[in-house]
């Protein structure tokens, strides 16, 4: 085992390319820059955006926020992520067992790689990983910091063919009032079909990337959640 973890390291430390180290499990036959999990997408060819947040909680959890991450096979998703923790927080996407491996590496070692499947984030930053999932199956997202994945920092991203959306209810309102600052948007909307209530104007949560791409008058559909306790718009189609 220690020999395998030190050609792991000195793999990760003499790669010239972004996926050139052997830790990056791929399938036969594919592609040198395709991982099991999918390969970096094209920001022209977004499909949909997933908006995500890090954060600890009063409970010592260690939590990855978002809606459920069920995605279509060949789709490209934008992962908006936020770290409104008071920890630094990672973001990687791979597979169960590559994160195992990979949490291993860093129990002996805090080692930030440049890698197009994960985003490191400092308190109260935020960034994006775009992501093209060509393969069906179960992967995850997690943070493999020390410590982190132990306390909860885990989630599936499932990945199925082209009816992976099929439940995924979009409801939909009219924009009647935005408070950007204050990260909140007023919806006039019919039956919130996620969360099973009835129509009627009421005050939506929302982050600033998706409030700036609002305006008073337009007709919305999107994805409702229960946030910390808030209503909170977490997909705009």
């Amino acid at each position: 085992m220690k020999k395998l973890l030190l050609g792991i390291a000195i793999t990760f430390a003499f790669a010239t390319g972004a996926f050139a180290d052997a830790g990056h499990a791929k399938k036969p036959g594919m592609a040198a820059s395709m991982m099991e999990v999918g390969a970096p997408g094209a920001a022209a060819k977004i499909d949909r955006t997933i908006n995500v947040t890090l954060l600890e909680n009063d409970e010592g959890q260690m939590l990855i926020e978002s809606e459920d991450m069920n995605v279509k096979q060949g789709e490209t998703i934008r992962f908006n992520i936020t770290n409104k923790g008071e920890l630094e927080h990672e973001f990687v996407l791979d597979t169960v067992e590559r994160n195992a491996e990979h949490k291993i590496e860093m129990a002996k070692m805090d080692m930030e790689h440049d890698d197009p499947n994960r985003i490191r984030l400092e308190p109260g930053a935020s960034g994006e990983v775009v992501w093209t999932f060509a393969n069906a199956g179960t992967f995850e997202a997690a943070c493999l910091i020390l410590g982190h994945y132990e306390s909860g920092m885990h989630r599936e991203v499932n990945v199925g063919d082209q009816m992976a959306q099929a439940d995924v209810k979009y409801s939909k309102g009219t924009v009647k009032k935005i408070d950007a600052k204050a990260g909140k948007v007023t919806v006039d909307h019919g039956p919130l079909v996620n969360l099973e209530m009835p129509s009627m104007t009421m005050v939506f949560r929302a982050d600033k990337e998706m409030i700036a791409t609002m305006s008073e008058g337009q007709a919305i559909e999107f994805v409702e959640e229960r946030v910390n306790g808030k209503v909170t718009i977490v997909t705009l189609k």
